[in-house]
């Protein structure tokens, strides 16, 4: 069974504006693709879909065959501690440790600090910032600050993981550490879906691609088929 599926999923903007139109596709459990197109294709907005900051206007999105139309109120918050995400921007509280950053998830979920402490010293080894916890992000370099992120994300061990175009403020040898970064995070199960406009760095990572151009999914290419 398929992680994720949109099944004719449209999202319509007041305008009237289709963000997306009539867009099919299933992810599995450990698969990680990136979403790409020019800037207003529609990446964003796929990716807000799953993780409930929008709904579809038509069609269906299920989450683990969970419809998410039918997800409303206490459990909007339920569904969004299975879904991990990556800004660009980090957005990160600067005025507190990497370690209260990344413990975030887990407090507001009320895990017991103990554990806390225990989930966060591994997540941190994971990203190779465990030698940082007692730092503010303000002192750490711009793919440090994107490392923290993806340890946020990646605490509360989420079922997919959404990253919005994770290396657009990174230079490239930057850029492909984080990618290989994220490459592992689903060879451990989580599926991992990426949002990015860099197309090198995409064909590098020989992944699946599915390619938006004005809200429809023009292409869905498997990773055999990108040359090396």
């Amino acid at each position: 069974m398929p992680v994720l599926r949109f099944d004719a999923v449209s999202k319509t903007y007041t305008g009237p504006h289709n963000a997306l139109s009539d867009i099919s596709f299933a992810v599995n459990a450990g698969e990680m693709l990136f979403v790409t197109g020019h800037s207003g294709a529609g990446k964003s907005t796929l990716l807000k879909l799953i993780h409930l900051s929008e709904r579809a206007t038509r069609g269906t999105v299920l989450v683990n065959d969970k419809n998410l139309a039918k997800v409303r109120g206490r459990q909007v918050a339920l569904h969004r501690r299975q879904v991990g995400v990556v800004h660009q921007d980090h957005h990160l509280l600067m005025d507190r440790s990497v370690f209260d950053n990344v413990a975030l998830p887990l407090l507001i979920e009320g895990v017991p600090s103990k554990e806390i402490g225990k989930r966060v010293r591994v997540t941190l080894e994971k990203v190779s910032l465990a030698s940082k916890e007692k730092t503010r992000p303000s002192e750490l370099s711009s793919g440090e600050q994107q490392r923290v992120g993806i340890a946020r994300a990646l605490i509360a061990q989420p079922l997919l993981l959404l990253a919005d175009e994770p290396t657009g403020n990174l230079d490239p040898s930057l850029a492909a550490e984080i990618m290989v970064l994220l490459a592992s995070l689903s060879a451990q199960g989580s599926s991992v879906i990426i949002a990015s406009h860099d197309l090198a760095l995409v064909k590098r990572m020989r992944k699946r691609v599915l390619v938006l151009s004005q809200g429809k999914l023009m292409d869905d290419i498997a990773p055999e088929e990108l040359a090396p």
